[in-house]
């Protein structure tokens, strides 16, 4: 009556294997280790830095546990935090500006368990210590500002197209062109139409003049509000490399915030300095009279910057123009061979002094250098083809797509797209967040042994085959958080308590069950498979209705709330799991093979 068939029994042994196997990690602690990480588009983490960096660690005496090499950095872990912090200085002097040399923590589990994929839940900023900030991206002064740069655009347009008007005004995100007359009005409404493919076009006549308005549609507003947040977000990534932070965490977070969690910084003032920086952008004329050689000085009245692949590039001092005059760049493609290039919008200062260089430097290579604290870097260099007039620019060079997409990024990325403002500004302290950790697991042990004392005590063996499920139940919820890389926070912790407490509810039902149908006059097999099969309706009812509030703290809430409600739904799955198959198959083991039960231990 009371046997599982062999699939199930394996099902659940495999269930049991998997969530030991991939809570393992989380038992093994962390060592302290240093992360190199290349701070130039040009320099990679490959085999020869590897080498670098072993031979500047055996130089200084130096042996590391392990050393590593990933896609995107090289780890070094060491035995204490005395060897790690002098690790630090030793890189970082040995590598010199061109890498971030960071201090980090790595698991110390095994190799076997790395490999499969079976690696420890972060810490949250809360369990780890550091700052967090909430950034608002101003929305309306990104609008203004692509507003700003329209009308200056038709400014130019009209003035080369030698289209009289009488002015070009912007009233919030709608720009109005004045006409004398409305042949003058068509015929600019023309020109328009055909260059700024983005604006919606109304004409108007008011007191005697004859308005063109002109305002971006809808789908020209959602693309600038994603660039300008995809633009920040980038500009913000690198700025934090230079923090040295290594697990940063830089998302969005709804339309207009950006979240950025630094763990291990206690300086917020640094912080907010980086966070706040601006870049600049250049373009200057490359000096192909004159070369360069290692070692010797730039000649006279030029500068020498490196390309992204490292060569040096000889490059006038004279600045053609700033990044200032750029309002955008696009990736796109090549309208004669179809190749992958790049389409930069200037403002009309900007066209004016753009066409005439072009002009006068036709044949000739017209360098864009990125500067940022004092160091610039050429971002491309190309050949100059033609004059270049009406602000819009195409740059292109045998590059990929992706290529393409990244320069226009790097473009964009020199300074912030709009103005961002911090909402919200917190500081946990390492100590705090050791205090956390140790209060967080000493609470859920305490609340565990309570339960474990009192079912024991109250149910007798049933208790103890609860206890059981309950502990597989919190091997599950680890398991999947695990596996998930889930961010282990002080919310996540309270989860993890409020899930333990709940998931007991549903063997108390199926005990209460079986000791009522024990009352009633029959058997114990009876008993137990009418206790699992009757209480099992009830459990399901009230898990899914809790389920449904942790769906709806999920789906509305935000930062810390989505992260106690995705542990909340893992955790009634796992207990609908563990309190209903787990314990009915040890329940199953224990008495089930006995035909002619005379009584259990269930108090």
């Amino acid at each position: 009556m009371n046997q599982y068939p062999l699939w199930k029994y394996l099902l659940i042994l495999a269930a049991l294997v998997f969530g030991l196997v991939y809570t393992l990690p989380n038992l093994y602690g962390e060592s302290p280790a240093v992360q190199v990480l290349p701070l130039r588009a040009n320099l990679k983490a490959d085999a020869a830095l590897l080498v670098r960096v072993e031979n500047a660690l055996k130089s200084a005496q130096l042996n590391p546990e392990a050393l590593t090499l990933d896609v995107t950095s090289i780890k070094a872990r060491f035995a204490d935090a005395e060897s790690q912090i002098k690790a630090k200085d030793i890189l970082q002097n040995q590598l010199g500006a061109d890498y971030v040399v960071a201090l980090n923590l790595l698991p110390r589990s095994p190799q076997w368990l790395t490999g499969i994929g079976a690696l420890p839940m972060y810490l949250g900023l809360d369990l780890r210590g550091g700052v967090h900030f909430l950034l608002q991206i101003d929305m309306k002064g990104a609008l203004d500002k692509a507003a700003e740069s329209s009308a200056s655009d038709i400014r130019s347009t009209l003035r080369e197209q030698n289209i009289a008007y009488a002015g070009v005004s912007r009233d919030g995100n709608r720009v109005a062109i004045k006409f004398r007359d409305t042949a003058a009005r068509d015929k600019g409404s023309a020109e328009i139409r055909q260059r700024f493919t983005n604006l919606e076009l109304r004409e108007k006549d008011e007191g005697g003049e004859y308005l063109l308005l002109a305002t971006l549609g809808p789908v020209e507003e959602k693309r600038i509000q994603e660039s300008a947040v995809q633009q920040n977000l980038v500009t913000l990534r690198n700025r934090v490399n230079e923090l040295g932070v290594a697990e940063p965490v830089i998302q969005q977070q709804g339309m207009d915030r950006i979240v950025v969690q630094l763990p291990g910084v206690q300086d917020t003032a640094r912080a907010k300095d980086i966070l706040g920086r601006t870049a600049t952008l250049e373009v200057r004329m490359v000096d192909e009279e004159r070369h360069f050689v290692e070692g010797s000085p730039a000649p006279f009245g030029t500068e020498m910057f490196r390309e992204r692949d490292g060569t040096p590039l000889l490059v006038k001092k004279n600045v053609v123009l700033t990044g200032e005059r750029i309002n955008d760049a696009q990736p796109g493609f090549d309208s004669i061979n179809n190749e992958p290039a790049v389409h930069i919008n200037l403002d009309g200062v900007g066209a004016r002094k753009f066409k005439e260089a072009t002009r006068e430097n036709v044949g000739k290579r017209m360098a864009i250098i990125l500067f940022e604290k004092g160091r610039g870097e050429v971002v491309t260099a190309p050949v100059i083809r033609e004059e270049i007039g009406g602000g819009r620019v195409q740059i292109t060079g045998k590059m990929s797509t992706e290529e393409a997409s990244n320069t226009a990024l790097l473009l964009r990325a020199g300074a912030l797209a709009a103005p961002m403002e911090i909402v919200e500004e917190r500081t946990v302290g390492p100590s705090l967040g050791a205090d956390n950790i140790a209060r967080g697991f000493n609470s859920t042990k305490i609340g565990f042994a309570a339960i474990a004392v009192f079912m024991v005590a109250y149910y007798l063996m049933f208790g103890m085959v609860s206890m059981l499920a309950l502990g597989a139940n919190l091997l599950f919820l680890v398991a999947l958080l695990s596996m998930m890389q889930a961010t282990l926070t002080l919310p996540g912790m309270a989860g993890i308590a409020l899930t333990l407490g709940m998931a007991i509810d549903a063997n108390v039902l199926i005990n209460e069950r079986i000791r009522e149908e024990l009352r009633a006059g029959n058997t114990p097999q009876a008993s137990i498979y009418a206790g699992y099969e009757q209480a099992f309706a009830t459990i399901l009812d009230s898990n899914i209705t809790t389920l449904i509030a942790g769906i709806a703290l999920f789906m509305f809430g935000s930062g810390p709330v989505r992260g106690f409600a995705v542990v909340l739904c893992l955790g009634i799955m796992t207990s609908m799991f563990s309190a209903v198959l787990v314990s009915r198959a040890l329940v199953n083991l224990i008495y089930g093979r006995r035909a002619r039960l005379a009584k259990v231990s269930i108090g």
